[in-house]
């Protein structure tokens, strides 16, 4: 179960469909957990979840649903623009650094 409605994810990509519910389920579910492992924070404890973090989730698993294949001749990144700039604010910082 993700944090982030299904229904908003179709609506992100204007499917008005329910063939690939399941797909878009997982990439939802990929999206949170790729998120709160970047951030260091899991994407549950965030409650509730701030509207950036929604967006991410929307941005990356639309992005991943689009872009199936592993290989293509267009430029492909891992990340779609802004998800970095919209999860920022919410990476755990660590420097390195150890107490005595």
């Amino acid at each position: 179960m993700t944090m982030t409605p299904l229904p908003l994810l179709k609506a992100q990509l204007t499917l008005e469909h329910d063939l690939d519910d399941a797909l878009l389920s997982h990439k939802l579910a990929v999206a949170e957990e790729w998120i709160g492992n970047f951030t260091g924070t899991r994407f549950a404890d965030h409650d509730p979840v701030p509207a950036s973090l929604t967006e991410a989730v929307l941005q990356l698993a639309a992005y991943w649903y689009v872009q199936r294949e592993g290989a293509s001749d267009m430029r492909l990144s891992a990340v779609p623009f802004g998800v970095l700039d919209l999860i920022a604010p919410y990476r755990e910082s660590v420097t390195g650094h150890v107490a005595a």
